[in-house]
């Protein structure tokens, strides 16, 4: 298994990226968070877990090997693939996860496009506590955004298939509130995607 790659960032698409490592581009699969961290050119080490097919092989990267744990754990539900999983984790953070499914939070894992009620339970009730404790850590308090996260985060949006005026008020909107670091990228993406995701049941 491939645990991590480190190596140059060569391209970034809208769900992924290639990491050159010692002259071989390796194609990563990533959230939308973890690819607005990194920049073209930029030295970058990420957690990743290889996905064996009958016909395929695929690389999906993590900014944090909790991400990449969290995200093999998720693959143990019946049917719930590498891309659901990912979805999950590009809507909430792994400590989230572990909140949702520890307090039976249907509502909040619905909120991922491509689980429904009864998916949501299933998840719940085949992963009880598997997830483990959730690491917590000191909060973040809110601060200003830099305009360039702002930028990534809208970026990411739009190229996730939502509106550019629906992406920005979407982003203005999380960071106004003050519900979230502002300058924590991922954290805003992933806020925004949640208010979204309401948005487009509602």
């Amino acid at each position: 298994m491939i645990a991590h790659v480190r190596g140059v960032v060569e391209s970034i698409g809208l769900d992924n990226a290639v990491i050159d490592v010692a002259g071989v581009g390796h194609r990563v699969h990533a959230t939308p968070g973890t690819l607005a961290t990194l920049r073209h050119g930029q030295t970058v080490t990420l957690s990743t877990s290889l996905v064996v097919r009958e016909d395929s092989m695929t690389l999906f990267g993590f900014a944090e090997a909790d991400e990449r744990d969290v995200f093999e754990t998720l693959q143990t539900v019946s049917g719930v693939g590498p891309r659901l999983a990912l979805a999950m984790l590009a809507v909430h953070t792994p400590d989230g996860l572990r909140q949702a499914v520890a307090s039976e939070d249907h509502k909040s894992l619905v909120k991922v496009p491509g689980i429904g009620d009864k998916g949501a339970k299933r998840i719940v009730l085949e992963l009880g506590d598997r997830l483990g404790p959730a690491l917590g850590g000191a909060t973040a308090s809110p601060g200003a955004a830099p305009e360039g996260n702002r930028a990534d985060v809208v970026a990411a949006l739009t190229g996730l298939g939502w509106a550019l005026k629906q992406a920005e008020a979407a982003t203005d909107e999380i960071i106004e509130s003050g519900s979230v670091d502002a300058s924590d990228t991922g954290a805003v993406l992933r806020s925004a995607l949640q208010l979204l995701g309401g948005a487009r049941r509602g």
